[in-house]
Order: structure tokens, then C-alpha cells, then sequence
């Protein structure tokens, strides 16, 4: 045997001989095949990927564009409240002023009742003691004097006839 034929020789010619049946049977093109399908998924996984990015961008910002929304909506509420609080306070300061004037003015006129009253029961004791004071004076003096004074009253009262 020559000296070129030894192992190395052989295992060249089973990997020349391996390579041709490999191409014969079309396995490259079947590889390629199934790379280009690889790629292909690949790629549709990447578009798809793509879309659901754009996906979740469109609806950060719809989520965003709502909370900023949301947030303008509370602070008009927050300040109708505040308003209405203030509507409501200055209102209740009115009433609140208005029943302090009501009862001022009812205590007032109770007070100025009570002083005509006290002027009156004053008057009317005032009055009593006057009467009884010459109730008194006139026993006393009729006592003393009642002929003299029953005359003069008859004579008064004659000549107030006439």
C-alpha cells in the first residue's frame, strides 16, 4: 500500500464520500429550508413583538392622557367643593347672624316689656299706697273734721246743681 493511503487518506475519502450522499440526498436543502423557516418565525416572533410594543406604548399613553383627565377632573371637583364649603360657611355665618340679631331683638323687646311692666306694677303700688295714704288722712281727718267737711261737700255739690 502506498504510503499516501493511510488513515488520514481514508478518513478525507469517507468525509468526500459522506459529503456527496449528504448533497445527493438534498440535507443542505433541507437545512436551508428549515433555517428560512427559523428565520421566518423569527422574524414574525420580532413583528410581533414589534406590534405588541407599539401596543403597549399606544396604551401608556391613552393611560396617561386618562390620568392627567382624572386628575383634572378631581381638582375640579376638589374646588367645587371648596367653593361649595365657602358658599355654605358664608351662608351659615348669615343665618348664624341673623338668628343672634332675631334673639337680640327678642331679648330687647322682653326686656322693654319687663320695664313696662315693673313701671306698671310700680304705678299701680305707687297708686295703691297714695290711695291708702289718703284713705288714712281722710279717716283721720274725717274723724277730726268730718261735720264741717260733709257740709262744705253738700254745698259744693248744690252749687254745682245750680
Amino acid at each position: 500500500m502506498p504510503e499516501f493511503m493511510d488513515n488520514s487518506f481514508w478518513a478525507t475519502v469517507g468525509l468526500v464520500l459522506f459529503l456527496a450522499l449528504i448533497t445527493y440526498f438534498g440535507v443542505p436543502r433541507v437545512i436551508g429550508n428549515m433555517l428560512d423557516k427559523r428565520i421566518k418565525q423569527i422574524a414574525d416572533e420580532l413583528a410581533a413583538a414589534k406590534k405588541l410594543r407599539e401596543d403597549a406604548a399606544a396604551l401608556l399613553v391613552e393611560y396617561e392622557q386618562k390620568r392627567v383627565a382624572a386628575e383634572s377632573e378631581a381638582e375640579g371637583i376638589i374646588a367645587a367643593a371648596k367653593e361649595e364649603a365657602d358658599r355654605l360657611t358664608a351662608q351659615a355665618q348669615a343665618s348664624l347672624a341673623d338668628l343672634v340679631a332675631r334673639r337680640t331683638k327678642a331679648v330687647e323687646d322682653k326686656i322693654a316689656q319687663a320695664e313696662a311692666q315693673a313701671i306698671a306694677e310700680v304705678r299701680a303700688r305707687s297708686a295703691d299706697v297714695a290711695i291708702e295714704a289718703a284713705r288714712l288722712v281722710l279717716v283721720d281727718e274725717m274723724s277730726k273734721k268730718g261735720g264741717t267737711v260733709v257740709d262744705k261737700a253738700i254745698a259744693d255739690v248744690g252749687n254745682r246743681l245750680n
